[in-house]
């Protein structure tokens, strides 16, 4: 046993009742290497970055050198997939423990494809370097567009292989999260039909997400209005950037309004509210513009699971439920207004606005227009070259745009800076990230990190003809995504 590094795990998780985790310790693998590592994270959690980035540290983020203070588990959770309700867990996932941050703050520490445990239902619990490499870049991307989400710390190669279609090299990604509480963990724990269950979860929650609202007269009501919240906050952010879920099942829900599990999601290009990727997607249920619908259904989902503490009076309880899921569409409404509001560099209300900002989307889709770049060359002084703003249509749109700045009463580069600050220059786009994961699997590392430096800056200007910035071109569109499993 040994406590290098700078881990200094606690695991609170473990004092819940056994029903909802297993304890399972990672499988050791033959020959880790490290191939992708995050300093300015490990800094972020106290941890020794310089000492973790070795050979030692690549032994202790395969699971094969035991952390002392660990208390490795798997946890148990259900998940709606596609609409169907399934008894799922870690089934290649493996908590190591929650790490206290210098500033007090608690992380939890996983281990993504370290091994099978009692959840794995016939799988190998192994994760191919593809897909962990594709979390690492897109968890990364989130937290430099300033968006919630889980987080990575490092990839390890195993020295095996994993079996898919082919063979392809293992890897185990360490993914770092305010928590890994889901719709789905509450799920699991209603299915057990023990009140006693979810009371303890509720607590758990309310303590370790939301602890002001733990003087609440109701703790599970104020539970499911401040978890539809944060997830209102997260999907108006996905929104923004045109980012695609792609797989939005209960169990890829968080509690804590963080983005996770980044398999078949991808970003857009063109705009149009119908995009989708996922392969396994094949009625679209989880296309760009369907993500709040279903974010509101996920709720549901959730307010169910509570209404046993809700109300003891069941009619109440569902009553009292059904209010707080019916506030959705008015709360989401609002405030992906204000987020589009700020994209264009709108100040104050306006009865203009939501038709200004309709009406430009609408030419976007005709026009097949690339949502990140179009509002991006809207922050500049002129339009680039070669990009389609000469449509009568959008010289109307943009006289009316004009006008409703010039009644902004603020200067004109209050709003541009504005603009600057929600709208990115960089995304991850989907041929820049399948580019990096080709080279990466040939043994070349440098695309991907390149990749990620210019996701580290997404707002900073770049020339319009900067290879981050450019669309894809017809041969390097990518038409699916798939899940990594």
């Amino acid at each position: 046993m040994t406590r290098p590094f700078g881990f200094q795990f606690d695991n609170s998780y473990t004092h819940l009742p056994e029903d909802l985790f297993s304890r399972c310790p990672p499988q050791p693998v033959a020959a880790p290497q490290m191939v992708l590592f995050n300093h300015a994270l490990a800094d972020t959690l106290g941890l020794d970055g310089d000492a973790l980035d070795s050979p030692a540290g690549a032994s202790v983020l395969a699971g094969n050198t035991t952390i002392d203070g660990s208390d490795p588990i798997a946890q148990a959770y259900a998940g709606h997939q596609f609409g169907n309700l399934t008894m799922l867990g870690d089934g290649r996932a493996i908590l190591l423990g929650e790490q206290i941050t210098p500033d007090g703050a608690r992380r939890d520490i996983q281990l993504k494809g370290a091994g099978r445990t009692v959840f794995s239902r016939g799988g190998d619990g192994r994760a191919s370097l593809g897909p962990m490499l594709r979390e690492y870049i897109i968890s990364e991307a989130m937290y430099g567009l300033g968006i919630p989400s889980t987080r990575s710390l490092a990839v390890v190669t195993t020295g095996e292989s994993v079996l898919r279609e082919t063979a392809l090299p293992g890897a185990i990604l360490t993914r770092v999260a305010a928590s890994h509480l889901r719709v789905g963990t509450f799920q699991y724990a209603a299915g057990r039909q023990n009140p006693a269950l979810l009371e303890a979860l509720v607590d758990y929650t309310l303590n370790r997400h939301y602890p002001e609202k733990n003087d609440s007269d109701n703790k599970a009501l104020a539970l499911l209005d401040a978890v539809m919240d944060s997830q209102i906050d997260l999907v108006v952010h996905w929104m923004r950037v045109g980012f695609i879920h792609g797989v939005l099942n209960t169990d890829n829900v968080t509690l804590s309004g963080e983005s996770i599990d980044f398999g078949p999601c991808a970003f857009m290009d063109s705009f149009d509210p119908d995009t989708m990727f996922s392969s396994i997607d094949h009625q679209g249920r989880y296309a760009y513009g369907n993500q709040p619908t279903i974010t509101q259904w996920n709720l549901s989902r959730f307010a169910e699971t509570l209404l046993p503490l809700i109300d003891e009076n069941v009619d109440s309880a569902i009553e009292k439920a059904t209010a707080v899921i019916k506030s959705f569409s008015e709360r989401y409404s609002d405030k992906w207004l204000a987020m589009m509001k700020k994209k264009l560099g709108l100040f104050g209300d306006d009865p203009v606005d939501e038709k200004l900002i309709t009406d430009l989307l609408e030419w976007m889709k005709a026009n097949q227009a690339d949502y990140t770049n179009t509002f991006r060359d809207l922050t500049g002084e002129d339009f680039p070259a070669g990009r389609s703003y000469k449509d009568d249509d959008f010289i109307n749109w943009h006289q009316r745009w004009q006008a409703r700045l010039g009644r902004n009463q603020k200067p004109l580069k209050s709003s541009r800076c504005l603009m600057r600050n929600h709208n990115p220059a960089v995304i991850p786009r989907n041929h820049r990230v399948e580019e990096a994961l080709s080279a990466a699997e040939k043994g070349d590392m440098s695309v991907t990190r390149a990749l990620l430096d210019a996701l580290a800056t997404a707002y900073e200007d770049r020339d319009p003809d900067d290879a981050y910035r450019q669309p894809p071109a017809p041969e390097e569109r990518v038409c699916q995504t798939f899940c990594g499993t």
